[in-house]
């Protein structure tokens, strides 16, 4: 059976798949963190569904509130009619909203995807606002959808048009740390401010951990910034908690680590209970629509509504973001012990239950960051479509900008950043992988060219099985290691069709 599905789909199924290239299993079983395979093999699932099963693979509290609504007789399909359903998901999500959102929130459901519930965001700021295009950030990727104004691009980026969101590691503008910080927000600020010659977006949508992009997390401080631009300038702050909110991060919403309260808020994934379903919370006085205003086909998911109450909940109720932070804390500590042991790790990073392991050659010349002056130089870019240049640097707003960051600059030399990291190395990142479910081990690729292992293990995760995981991850990085430095050279990138015949447990 297990071979003839997976030949069955590799023929019926597009090549565009992505998941079932890399990890070519057939699930037939699966409790907690545990999945079974038609070939009786047993596999770690640090996948998650892509974060959407919060609460793991069939856990007893969403399966039990499934039954209680196929047994009542309820509709499974009631478009956006009122249902007692729906009242009880509703009136559990109010319970966990940021503070400032709840007493004066809109709920929207959507069509039941992240990418709906980004386009309707859009739709709503847009008609809230009367203005058009949206700002985003570089490489955000729910928000492929946006139609950014003309804006300076992302210098480590080149070919992707967008504004450089505050990272460490990789900085945009390889100076680093807190004064890399202080320039994107000086560039943000410089592309919302009226001299840029750009009128002002209906929103800016971010995540406030960029998952798919390599879990790419900015200082809080620069998260309170952007809040506090966008609210001075009335532009709305849609916060995209796809596959962040639940607790994934250590906090029910990732907003909550820097206290910002969005304006809008993208739900999805594990909202839905491991169902599909798609929220937009949003401020009451957004409140646009109007009677027979076109809504998704599918906004009534009964089931899913059933399920995300149980999980958010039992989320609550049970401290399991909190949990999450402690766990995913811990499994930090000691993946950048790990790290130490073996180069080819570049960087560990993550917030709770959302990790992020970026593969690098050891071999490649390391990125040398620029100077002061040339990090400044960038800011200065051309920001307006009528040719004007503005002077925007981390020491000299630009007349008429708003206050300063705030943001602690302190320390800087002001010389190059000569540690800049080394290469990103996809073959290697995509070995790991293959290593890892060869010991029974599911996990995910992202980030910069796919060269970050991503770690999303349900927030129900036990001690125990924190261990496995990283014990498995370790005897898989260290089999990658050796054989990079036995040939000298990197592995080549191959899909895998079959998988391995040995066991795990």
């Amino acid at each position: 059976m297990h071979e003839g599905i997976l030949r069955r789909q590799s023929v019926r199924e597009p090549a565009a798949r992505t998941y079932a290239r890399a990890l070519p299993i057939v699930p037939v079983r699966a409790r907690g963190l545990t999945i079974e395979g038609a070939d009786g093999r047993r596999y770690l699932d640090c996948l998650s569904g892509a974060g959407a099963l919060a609460l793991g693979h069939n856990h007893p509290v969403v399966l039990e509130a499934i039954r209680k609504v196929l047994d009542s007789g309820a509709p499974l399909h009631a478009l956006d009619l009122a249902t007692p359903v729906k009242d009880a998901f509703v009136t559990e999500l109010f319970r966990t909203l940021p503070p400032g959102l709840a007493d004066r929130a809109r709920v929207r459901f959507c069509g039941p995807a992240g990418t709906d519930a980004v386009k309707a965001a859009e739709q709503l700021v847009q008609s809230a606002t009367g203005r058009s295009g949206m700002l985003a950030f570089t490489g955000v990727p729910d928000g492929a959808t946006t139609e950014a104004p003309p804006m300076p691009r992302d210098p480590t980026h080149p070919s992707s048009a967008g504004l450089p969101q505050a990272q460490d590691y990789r900085c945009p503008f390889g100076i680093g740390s807190a004064r890399g910080a202080e320039l994107a927000a000086r560039w943000t600020e410089s592309v919302l401010d009226p001299v840029s010659g750009l009128a002002l977006p209906a929103g800016m949508l971010l995540e406030p951990v960029r998952s798919e992009d390599g879990v790419i997390t900015p200082p809080d401080a620069w998260m309170r910034r952007m809040r506090q631009l966008t609210a001075d300038r009335s532009v709305p702050l849609i916060a995209d908690e796809i596959q962040t909110g639940v607790g994934r991060t250590g906090a029910f919403w990732a907003v909550d680590h820097s206290g910002v309260t969005p304006d809008v808020m993208v739900l999805s994934n594990a909202i839905g209970g491991s169902l599909p379903l798609a929220v937009l919370v949003y401020r009451d006085d957004l409140d646009a629509g109007e009677p027979h205003t076109p809504t998704a086909a599918f906004p009534g998911n009964q089931l899913a509504m059933a399920a995300g109450t149980a999980t958010l909940s039992y989320v609550r109720e049970n401290s399991l973001g909190e949990r999450a932070g402690a766990i995913g804390s811990r499994m930090l500590d000691q993946l950048r012990s790990l790290a130490r042991e073996f180069p080819i790790l570049g960087d560990i990073r993550g917030r709770g239950l959302l990790i992020g392991i970026e593969l690098v050659d050891p071999a490649g010349d390391a990125e040398v960051g620029l100077t002061e002056a040339q990090a400044q130089a960038q800011v200065e870019a051309e920001v307006g479509a009528d040719g004007r240049h503005r002077v925007v640097t981390a020491d000299r707003p630009a007349e008429g900008a708003g206050a300063r960051s705030g943001l602690d600059v302190s320390g800087h030399d002001g010389g190059a950043f000569m540690g800049g990291p080394r290469p990103a190395a996809p073959e290697l990142a995509a070995a790991v992988q293959r290593e890892c479910l060869r010991r029974g081990l599911i996990v995910d690729l992202g980030g910069r060219r796919t060269s970050v292992i991503r770690l999303l293990p349900p927030l129900t995760i036990t001690d125990g099985q924190a261990t496995a995981v990283l014990d498995r991850l370790a005897d898989a990085v260290a089999n990658v290691a050796r054989n990079y430095a036995a040939s000298g050279s990197r592995p080549h990138r191959q899909d895998q069709q079959h998988p391995p015949h040995d066991q795990a447990g």
